[in-house]
């Protein structure tokens, strides 16, 4: 029995250059590095992250389990059959980020939409290192 590939269907779609899939391992990596670097010092709890959990109206007592999910998100991003499921959870978690920044009317450009340049950096990396995502598109 031979299959034939209609229009449109995903056989049909090209294979994407080696240096798109590159790029795209280079960004999830490098946003990757970022989000595990976050999540380390809201589990140790240093001064910066009191500060700025208690300017956001946060419980310090929660910032290191905040930073335990945080690194549990990153691991299911980076990890190649789980990525779609970590980036679609990844982004919950940066919403959740961007609403408590809206919460305090923090600056647009710089601190507001931070999670979302984030957000997008991380769908832009794994939509290029990615078919499955590609695919959908």
């Amino acid at each position: 029995m031979t299959t034939t590939a209609h229009a449109g269907s995903p056989a049909t779609v090209a294979a994407p250059r080696r240096t798109a899939v590159r790029v795209g391992r280079g960004v999830s990596w490098f946003f990757a590095a970022f989000l595990t670097f976050d999540a380390v010092i809201h589990i140790l709890n240093i001064a910066p992250v009191v500060d700025g959990s208690r300017r956001l109206g946060f419980d310090v007592d929660v910032m290191p389990w905040i930073g335990v999910l945080e690194l549990a998100l990153v691991v299911l991003y980076v990890v190649p059959r789980t990525a779609v499921l970590g980036a679609v959870l990844l982004t919950g978690y940066l919403g959740g980020a961007f609403c408590a920044q809206l919460r305090i009317e923090a600056p647009v450009f710089s601190t507001l939409l931070f999670p979302i340049y984030v957000g997008v950096a991380l769908w832009v990396g794994l939509w290029l290192r990615d078919s499955r995502v590609r695919n959908l598109v």
